[in-house]
């Protein structure tokens, strides 16, 4: 085992993952949903780039396996700018829910990864949360037998030994392997962290500029300072469905970071671990399995579909949704290309909701050139039920898909959706409430108010279902366009399946997850819509007992109907 080169140069870590990848927002966020987000990571590691430039200091990199596979280009410029590229793991996850053989899987998953991208032989690691010497030692074992020469994991606590805290050489089981723990001050009662992100952060420096300087006097063994790329963004687009402390854990004067950073850059000198260690030499791989900056990573091009395919239409509703927009176009891309595949041509109308923000200046930027989608806009906010219905209005096929602008449900389940809305059938709507449906951190008093609306609902209608109010929709246009609404907001969009269910029609429901809204703030006025529901809860229940039912009729020129759709129209009319 090597000696460290440097012992007084302190070291400077680099995290480089994005804002929706921390473990703040890891109940929120599932891993496949990453690639729904509009990317930050890349133009925040090259402003990383380039501050370090200009003290000419390098670092070490803990970069994800994901974004290494994401964006080589990025990796390969941060080894090119004569940085350390080192693992932290392919997907931000906490060990507490890896075996040690996905541990194992994870790090070769990561390190080949990175070392196509960089053409380093990856010898670093740091884990996504922080690890404990009590609980957690058994991965120096693992990361010493992997080939790890070091890792920089753990948070030393108060019931540690004092050696703990201090960068060292661990014995392993059958090897050793350096520990760079996060630098701590001792208060007398505990260890208080000092090493940088959140606690850099949250902290006033005044107090850890002193901690840090004692540091650098009393200590031979380097201080470890780190940050994270996403923390020089203050711009970021914020989770609105964070916790209040999480929020502030990960929002809370992100401005400060920069010039914490370049103040400590100023005062000392720092390297990689790498360099720290004495090992310039690490071996490079051959050239031709390295990624090079010459080569292209295109997108795959949608197959183009064909008259084979079915055309469907998806309406979206949308008020003062700038800010969740980014999100839903990489979602509805995956979508297209999900339904290509399944046979379906999709076409989008977007219906802008009267927005007073910015939704409509969004909405040309993000698919103002796409031939498949299509604008419409109320001049006043009118509410989602109207705003599906002027959709349904404008639609030119007979198949109209309905959802939320914020992706609370996935759309990719329009694809198991679709298929249940056979020639019998006049409404598929997505059932959270359903045995086989499932709800994420929605909070609890929204899920009573909904379940006993629901409930009140399956006693008022002639369809027993779950759930009565989800807009994730697939409709028979025929057999609903000519239903008389009368409400606009949120109520409408019971009312809609309740008078269709009154005119005969058959509505079937589709398990699905609804998860909270992570981008902006609902619009639904709470009391107002519990005293509009029992409001149309009476006039619903009135039209069972004494009103007229009406037939459904075709709504669009017979020559557009599918032949599925006349079938059905023969149907009703027996």
């Amino acid at each position: 085992m090597r000696s460290p080169a440097h012992p007084k140069c302190h070291l400077l870590t680099v995290l480089v993952e994005d804002y929706f990848q921390v473990g703040a927002f890891e109940k929120l966020i599932q891993e496949r949903n990453w690639a729904n987000f509009a990317t930050r990571y890349e133009n925040n590691t090259l402003k990383a780039l380039d501050l370090l430039d200009q003290f000419d200091t390098k670092a070490t990199f803990f970069v994800l396996g994901w974004i290494a596979e994401q964006n080589p280009g990025l990796v390969h410029e941060i080894a090119s700018r004569g940085h350390e590229i080192a693992s932290r793991g392919y997907y931000h996850r906490s060990l507490k829910n890896l075996t040690p053989d996905e541990f194992r899987e994870d790090l070769r998953r990561t390190n080949h990864a990175l070392e196509l991208a960089s053409g380093q032989k990856v010898i670093g690691y740091r884990s996504a949360e922080k690890l404990e010497f009590g609980r957690d030692k058994w991965v120096l074992d693992e990361l010493a037998s992997e080939g790890f020469v070091y890792d920089a994991s753990f948070m030393p606590s108060r019931r540690d030994d004092r050696v703990d805290r201090f960068a060292r050489e661990v014995k392993t089981a059958e090897q050793s392997i350096w520990e760079f723990p996060y630098s701590t001050v001792d208060l007398g009662i505990g260890l208080l962290p000092i090493s940088g992100g959140n606690y850099i952060r949250q902290i006033p420096f005044s107090l850890l500029k002193h901690a840090i300087t004692n540091w650098d006097r009393s200590f031979k063994q380097p201080f470890v300072f780190y940050f994270h790329v996403w923390e020089l963004d203050p711009e970021q687009p914020r989770i609105s469905a964070a916790t209040y402390l999480n929020r502030i854990r990960h929002y809370r004067k992100l401005d400060k970071m920069g010039w914490v950073i370049r103040e400590n850059l100023r005062r000392y000198q720092f390297s990689s671990v790498a360099a720290y260690l004495g090992i310039n030499d690490q071996p490079v791989l051959p050239e031709s399995i390295r990624y090079t900056s010459d080569e292209k990573f295109e997108i795959r091009d949608p197959h183009p579909s064909s008259d084979s395919h079915l055309p469907v239409s998806i309406v979206i509703p949308c008020y003062n949704e700038c800010e969740a927009l980014p999100y839903l176009a990489n979602t509805l891309r995956g979508v297209e290309m999900k339904l290509l595949d399944a046979g379906y041509r999709s076409q989008f109308l977007f219906v802008d909701d009267g927005s007073t923000d910015a939704t409509l200046e969004k909405l040309n930027e993000l698919f103002g050139t796409k031939k498949n989608v299509q604008f419409v806009r109320h001049d006043t906010n009118m509410g989602v039920a109207a705003a599906i219905f002027t959709g349904l209005k404008s639609s030119e096929t007979e198949i109209v898909c309905s959802m939320d602008c914020d992706c609370t449900y996935d759309p990719l389940h329009l694809v198991d959706m679709l298929p249940l809305l056979d020639s019998s059938t006049d409404m598929v709507t997505a059932s959270p409430y359903h045995r086989e449906g499932e709800v994420r951190n929605v909070p609890g008093w929204r899920l009573f108010l909904s379940k006993g609306a629901s409930f009140l609902y399956r006693r008022t209608l002639n369809t027993k279902l779950f759930t009565y109010t989800s807009c994730f929709r697939v409709y028979r246009r025929d057999s609903v366009i000519q239903l008389d609404m009368q409400e606009g907001g949120f109520l409408g969009v019971a009312e809609m399946l309740g008078k269709l269910d009154l005119a005969g029609g058959k509505i079937v429901e589709y398990p699905a997850t609804l998860e909270v809204r992570l981008f902006g703030a609902s619009k639904m006025k709470t009391a107002k819509t519990i005293f509009g529901h029992l409001r149309l809860l009476s006039r619903l229940g009135r039209l069972r007992f004494f009103g007229k039912t009406h037939q459904i009729k075709p709504s669009l020129p017979r020559d557009t109907v599918k032949t599925e759709s006349k079938e059905r129209e023969r149907n009703i009319e027996r």
